[in-house]
């Protein structure tokens, strides 16, 4: 049992930095691990089972270097549930993993591997030639820079890792609002390919709620039919720059476009059918709309009303909206207005995972 722990915690408290952070274990490992030695030592020099259970004082030996490791490790365990409280999304890091960050914390790019596990959409810092970080790249080689200041990591992990949670709110918010300016004075089609993908996903999302609302406010259910006609020419567009020359990154922007932009035509086209006249019949209300508001953009959908996170996402791929993704949208935005949770069921590969993410 000694040999095991040993084995485990001596790596660990082999680390300056380790040292440095928890110097009350570390003395306690070092008393430790010197009477594991001087046992070891007795041990090597005759190595017959009888002698060795003859080595004086061997058994209490073991008995206290068993009570020191289990001491090193409660505050072990306790150090790293601080570290976790401090900066919560270290909970998605295993023990190994989390210890791992905090032995290299002079080398801040030894975080990278591990940041996937802990942002969605950032598979890699941008690192400065003075060691700044400068913004972040997803996994698709998409690159956000971060305007305006420069994160400069410390040997706290954990307190830079707030800063970078901090700045990729910031500058995915700005990237939004900037991409919402630029579609008002842009041709769609070419404003497409200028922008990160979560940009041009949520700002459609955003002029397409305000323009079906203008229309039904201004004509009813015929100036909505005017505006489907828009939607339909906008998607040739956008069609047709798909089958022209573009890098992997623009097709793996646009490909979830049309996805979006194929269920708004459709609402838009059963609304329409539907005779549709004001905004707040259910036809309407209870499509998933975003709404800009002085605070920052609103996810709403029927009576639900809830914020929008501003998590980086990178460029992801959007599963084909059905009737029944509409309706697991409403059941759980519904629930977490209510401060509620939900549970999708049903077969294997059918989008549970990715219709609630």
């Amino acid at each position: 049992s000694c040999q095991k722990v040993w084995l485990y915690l001596e790596p660990i408290f082999g680390s300056e930095d380790i040292m440095r952070q928890m110097p009350k274990e570390g003395k306690l490992f070092k008393e430790q691990d010197a009477m594991w030695r001087d046992v070891m030592k007795k041990v090597h020099a005759d190595v017959n089972v009888l002698a060795v259970s003859d080595i004086p004082g061997i058994l209490e030996s073991f008995r206290k270097q068993h009570e020191l490791l289990e001491q090193v490790q409660k505050g072990l365990n306790e150090c790293l549930e601080m570290k976790r409280l401090y900066f919560p999304r270290f909970f998605f890091l295993s023990n190994d993993e989390l210890l791992e960050i905090l032995s290299e914390t002079k080398d801040p790019k030894r975080v990278q591997p591990h940041l996937k596990k802990c942002f969605e959409g950032i598979a890699k810092l941008v690192f400065t030639d003075a060691g700044e970080i400068a913004g972040m790249v997803s996994s698709e080689q998409e690159m956000v820079p971060f305007v305006g200041a420069t994160i400069k990591p410390s040997s706290m992990v954990e307190q830079w890792l707030v800063e970078v949670e901090s700045f990729m709110f910031n500058n995915t918010r700005r990237v939004i609002e900037e991409s919402v300016v630029a579609y008002k004075e842009s041709v769609r089609h070419e404003w497409v390919l200028k922008w990160p993908g979560q940009a041009v996903l949520t700002t459609t999302g955003l002029f397409w709620t305000t323009e079906v609302e203008q229309a039904l406010t201004s004509g009813g259910s015929k100036a909505l039919a005017d505006y489907l006609d828009k939607l339909n020419h906008d998607l040739d567009r956008i069609v047709e720059l798909v089958r022209g020359k573009m890098d992997s990154l623009q097709r793996a922007v646009v490909a979830p476009l049309i996805v979006m932009d194929v269920h708004a035509r459709d609402t838009t086209a059963n609304m329409v059918e539907a005779g549709v006249e004001e905004v707040n019949q259910f036809e309407w209300s209870s499509q998933l709309r975003y709404v800009q508001e002085e605070a920052g953009i609103r996810c709403k959908m029927i009576s639900a009303s809830l914020p929008y996170g501003y998590e980086y996402l990178g460029v992801q791929g959007r599963l084909v909206v059905t009737p029944l993704t509409d309706r697991c949208y409403r059941t759980l935005m519904s629930a977490l207005q209510l401060d509620l949770g939900g549970a999708p069921e049903g077969p294997a590969g059918t989008g549970k995972t990715e219709t609630t993410k």
